[in-house]
């Protein structure tokens, strides 16, 4: 220790403060000593634009130039603090440095090596899902350590809060568990009845819970099922915000495994999903591509026949939305301009009016109605929209 103090003192005299730093900088780098290595970082980052290498209370102010770089110099060196205390399992210090460098990617990197235990377990949770770096294995964690019900309770609170990519972030990994787990079920079912799972032959538009119903329909009688069919109705539920093609299909499958459940376990929803799982199946059937127009059918029904002083917007906007992912935006936009009536305050299942507009590159019939409403802003957004894209 002695030689570092000598040797800093010797490249500060020889070679002036910028080299000693840089021995310093190194010297905790190597050692790993993280928060020494932010404040030498911040050292250099000083000494490089000419500053003292300690800031001064009566310093002067920094022009605009040398603000930007000594704030780049900062977020770097948060960047490498941040990454180093992460990977170190130091959670809460790491992120305390990678949460000003906005960087979920790196953060991401920088924990997928480390052991997760029942001691840090909830740490872990906060970043990945509360402070959203990495949902998916957020809820991955969840599944995996708190189980099923636990997880659900989760989303309940946590899906109305995001945005679409981070719901199918965290809803993914829920239906393929939930699906894997009930599909294992129904073979133990099957090998306790000593019936030969193999002889199955799915038909091409069935997934494999299906499949097993299909050839053996008994394994529903008299009110049985597989798992706890609240898990079920709400994973189900959850399904509508995915787009990914083979999650719909496990999605799918699930609805379809409900729909065949006892009547007991047939749980009402809101609408337009009143009948839960028969309106699911043919949600999703839309998003798959399957049998489109018959499936979108009932969708159209909800939605020119729901009372909105009963129910709101809800059925107009699900037929909006379902329409607009199937890539049928100016259809979308010419129904939500039919049916929405004015003032009237969606759920925000489907796109926005001007969303639809610049989706199907018609601008003008948003200009037309916003200028009957007298709806300057609107008006406005949409024009602007128009000559920006």
């Amino acid at each position: 220790m002695n030689n570092l103090f000598e040797n800093l003192l010797q490249k500060a005299d020889s070679e002036g403060p910028l080299a000693a730093v840089e021995l310093l900088v190194e010297h905790f780098r190597s050692t790993s000593q993280y928060i020494e290595l932010f404040e030498s970082l911040k050292m250099r980052n000083r000494l490089r634009y000419g500053f003292s290498a300690v800031a001064r209370d009566n310093e002067p102010p920094f022009s605009a130039e040398h603000t930007e770089l000594l704030e780049s110099g900062l977020i770097e060196a948060c960047r490498e603090v941040g990454i180093g205390l992460l990977k170190a399992g130091n959670l809460h210090d790491g992120w305390m440095y990678m949460r000003a460098v906005g960087d979920n990617n790196a953060a991401r990197e920088a924990l997928a090596g480390n052991t997760i235990d029942s001691e840090n377990l909830d740490a872990y949770l906060s970043i990945y899902i509360q402070d959203g770096v990495d949902i998916q294995r957020g809820v991955e964690l969840t599944l995996e350590h708190r189980g099923t019900c636990n997880t659900i309770t989760m989303l309940e609170s946590m899906i109305a809060m995001r945005d679409r990519g981070d719901q199918q972030a965290g809803v993914g990994p829920l239906v393929r568990h939930l699906h894997a787990e009930l599909l294992e079920s129904l073979r133990a079912d099957l090998a306790r009845r000593k019936l030969p799972p193999s002889k199955v032959q799915p038909p091409s538009n069935l997934g494999p819970i299906a499949s097993l119903l299909n050839a053996y329909p008994m394994l529903l009688d008299d009110g049985s099922y597989h798992l706890d069919t609240s898990h079920v109705a709400s994973t189900v539920r959850f399904a509508r915000v995915l787009d990914d093609r083979e999650d719909l299909m496990l999605a799918l499958d699930l609805a379809r495994y409900g729909r065949q459940l006892h009547t007991q376990y047939q749980y009402a929803s809101e609408e337009p999903f009143q009948d839960l799982y028969l309106m699911s199946s043919y949600f999703f059937s839309v998003l798959l591509g399957d049998n489109v127009e018959a499936c979108l059918k009932p969708f159209l029904q909800k939605a020119e026949s729901l009372d909105i002083n009963e129910h709101g917007s809800i059925g107009i906007e699900t037929y909006v939305d379902l329409l607009s992912r199937i890539g049928r935006h100016e259809e979308a936009l010419q129904f939500l301009l039919k049916r929405m009536p004015r003032g009237t305050r969606p759920f925000g299942v489907a796109p926005s009016l001007l969303e639809l507009s610049s989706l199907s590159h018609n601008f003008q019939p948003m200009l037309q109605q916003s200028q009957q409403r007298n709806d300057l802003l609107g008006y406005a957004a949409a024009l602007l929209q128009s000559k920006s894209i």
